[in-house]
């Protein structure tokens, strides 16, 4: 009987034989088709995003909120500085400022 690996090996080659390859102008047709397909639906999702942001920001400018621009802000979170190679205590820096951790 011969190694199971070895017939695993030679099985799988048998089966690779019956396989309907496709011709090198299928190939190319079929990534070109891949290709413009997702082209457009990236198109697609990309149209759609821009209507809705625009319909969202009217919804949002029409509410009759004085700071409607404003009205979604993105905040930065307050960023921790440690100092280890100077043996300094580590500072929270909010809005720029600066104030050491430990009193």
């Amino acid at each position: 009987m011969a190694n199971p690996f070895t017939q695993y090996l030679k099985d799988t080659r048998n089966e690779l034989n019956h396989v309907a390859w496709p011709t090198q102008r299928q190939t190319i047709v079929f990534t070109a088709l891949v290709v413009v397909i997702s082209l457009g639906i990236a198109a697609y999702v990309g149209l759609l995003d821009y209507g809705l942001r625009i319909t969202l920001l009217d919804i949002v400018t029409s509410s009759g909120n004085p700071n409607a621009s404003n009205a979604v802000q993105v905040t930065q979170q307050p960023t921790v500085s440690t100092s280890t190679a100077t043996g300094a205590n580590p500072t929270f820096n909010l809005n720029g400022g600066s104030t050491n951790s430990t009193k």
